[in-house]
């Protein structure tokens, strides 16, 4: 297995970030103006408006994956566009990513981590029931409606 390691953003990872999640959502979905809205602009909607983006790096094989925190309220964050590149998968690169950006919203004050999904996405879901985060219809009636795509809604006991 390549040694994996975790990169903060930088403008320079902004076409990584964009392009690692167009190749999964793409794969998956439908591109909804709420995602191009993030991917072409992570610097504004994500860093400066208080969140960060972490990518995870492969040994050999450059940034693989990434993941943004988004802020949502006062010490509350979105997990949103975590994603890594099919080539990469198999790696325990999402795993590892996943743990980074859990770690970094209790660095960051979260008092509130959740996220939004689709059960079609089974890898994704199992991964993050795996790490700790629990379905909850709250979660889903208070921020589903952001993607039509959206028929899983998880929250992590912070």
């Amino acid at each position: 297995m390549p040694t994996l390691k975790i990169h903060p953003f930088s403008d320079d990872l902004a076409k990584a970030f964009h392009d690692i999640n167009v190749e999964w959502i793409g794969a998956m979905y439908r591109i909804e103006q709420t995602d191009r809205d993030v991917l072409e602009n992570p610097r504004a909607r994500i860093i400066d408006a208080g969140g960060d983006i972490l990518f995870v790096e492969a040994e050999g094989l450059g940034i693989v994956g990434a993941c943004a925190l988004q802020k949502t309220g006062a010490r509350q964050f979105e997990l949103t566009k975590m994603g890594v590149l099919e080539a990469a998968r198999g790696r325990k690169a999402g795993e590892f990513l996943l743990h980074a950006i859990i770690a970094r919203a209790r660095e960051m004050g979260a008092e509130r981590l959740y996220l939004l999904s689709n059960a079609k996405s089974e890898a994704a879901v199992h991964l993050y029931e795996k790490l700790g985060f629990v379905h909850d219809a709250g979660i889903m009636a208070e921020f589903g409606a952001r993607y039509a795509r959206c028929n899983v809604a998880m929250l992590y006991p912070i």
